[in-house]
Parts: structure tokens; C-alpha cells; sequence
């Protein structure tokens, strides 16, 4: 009875990506383990709790994929995308999976939608990112949502603010 509903986010999701000229990218549900450990960290709860991984038999250490990005960077780089355009905005929609212990709203299994723009750096890129997923949620009916945005800061800023966060909470 779900059914109905998934091919409405999906197919609303595809018809507006489409408007902001990305378009999408496939990748395996199985990546090599190597992946997600350099490209989330792995002292992140993902690799270190979160992730299917196991040894196949060629002794490959394979992992489930728990998020989208890093594979598509890998697609992106290992089919030369970049080459073929200096900006490359690209979407993915698929299962991933995450081993953590089911609670509440969380599943092993669970489906995700997701947008990447590469090769520009400039804010516009991220505010237009911003935008989609406004029009998105505006699109699917979604009522009475209100948008916050955070920073990090530039690399001048940025060490002072951690720095003055670790006099706040007693790390130095």
C-alpha cells in the first residue's frame, strides 16, 4: 500500500532534479570496504559501528553501501565525469544500509535520496542545493518547514571558532 507513495517522492524528485540539470548516477551496492574508510574517516560511528562489511570469497573486503556520496565521487573520478564537464550535478536514489541497533524511525535498510554538485566551488552552488530541496519538500506538500543555515567558517575564521569552542567546553 506504500508503493504509491515511493514512486511519488521518487518520480517528483527525478522531474525537479531534472529542472536543475542534474542529472543521476547508479552506483553498486557493494563497494570495496577501503571507500568508506577514506572517504568518511574511519573513526567516524559509520565505519566503526555502522557498516555491513565482510570478506568475500576472492578475500575482498566489501562493504553495503551506508551513504551515497562517496560512491558517486568514486564514480565520478574512475569515469573521468569530470573531463567531460567542468561542473558535474548529479543525484542518486537507492538503498543504502546501516548495521546499528533498530530503534525507533531507524532501519537496517532504508532508502535514500541524495544530490552532489561538483567542481563548483562558489556559494551559489550550495544555495542553489538549498533551493532544490526547498522546492522539493514544497513539491511533495510538505507545509510549515523553515530553513537554517550553519557554517563552519573560512579557513581564516575557522580555527579561532574551534578554539574558542574548546575553551567553552573545558578541552584545553
Amino acid at each position: 500500500s506504500e508503493i504509491p507513495f515511493w514512486h511519488y517522492i521518487e518520480s517528483s524528485s527525478r522531474s525537479l532534479f531534472g529542472l536543475y540539470n542534474y542529472q543521476e548516477i547508479r552506483t553498486p551496492i557493494f563497494e570495496h570496504t577501503e571507500l568508506f574508510e577514506r572517504g568518511i574517516g574511519d573513526a567516524t560511528d559509520i565505519v566503526e559501528k555502522e557498516m555491513y562489511t565482510f570478506t568475500d570469497k576472492g578475500n575482498r573486503r566489501l562493504t553495503l553501501r551506508p551513504e551515497g556520496t562517496a560512491p558517486l565521487v568514486r564514480a565520478y573520478v574512475q569515469n573521468s565525469i569530470y573531463a567531460k564537464s567542468k561542473v558535474a550535478k548529479l543525484y542518486y536514489c537507492g538503498p543504502m544500509f546501516r548495521y546499528e541497533r533498530p530503534q525507533s524511525g531507524r532501519y537496517r535498510q532504508f532508502h535514500q535520496i541524495g544530490v552532489e554538485c561538483l567542481g563548483n566551488a562558489l556559494p551559489i552552488a550550495d544555495a542553489e542545493v538549498i533551493a532544490m530541496g526547498v522546492h522539493l519538500f514544497d513539491e511533495l506538500g510538505l507545509s510549515g518547514l523553515s530553513v537554517t543555515i550553519n557554517s563552519v567558517g573560512c579557513t581564516v575564521c575557522r580555527p579561532v571558532i574551534e578554539e574558542r569552542l574548546k575553551q567553552f567546553i573545558g578541552m584545553n
